[in-house]
C-alpha cells in the first residue's frame, strides 16, 4: 500500500475577497473529489484572498498508480482557468 500526497500552491486570479476565493476553490475541490476519489482540502493560506495551498491525498496499491492519480489531479487543476499553479510538491510513503 502506498499513500501519495500532493501540495499545490495556487494563485487565484481576479479575487477581491475570501468569498471570491471560495467561489473558485469549492468547485475545483469538489471536481477532484468526484472524478478522482481523492481527499482534498485547503491546507494553507486560508486568510489570504488571492493565494491558496491545496492538499491532495490518495491511497493506492503501488507507487505507479498513486503517481498516475496525482498527475491526473495536477492536470485537472491546470485546466481550471481561474487559478495558476505556482508550485507543487509530491510525496509518497
Amino acid at each position: 500500500m502506498v499513500i501519495g500526497s500532493l501540495e499545490v500552491h495556487l494563485r487565484i486570479e481576479g479575487c477581491r475577497s475570501l468569498k471570491d476565493k471560495r467561489h473558485v476553490l469549492r468547485p475545483l475541490i469538489e471536481r477532484l473529489r468526484r472524478e478522482l476519489h481523492v481527499s482534498v482540502a485547503e491546507v494553507g493560506d486560508q486568510d489570504l484572498w488571492n493565494v491558496a495551498t491545496v492538499g491532495v491525498a490518495c491511497v493506492a496499491q503501488d507507487r505507479t498508480l498513486a503517481t498516475q492519480v496525482l498527475q491526473r489531479a495536477m492536470a485537472l487543476i491546470d485546466e481550471c482557468a481561474d487559478v495558476r499553479v505556482e508550485g507543487s510538491v509530491e510525496d509518497y510513503c
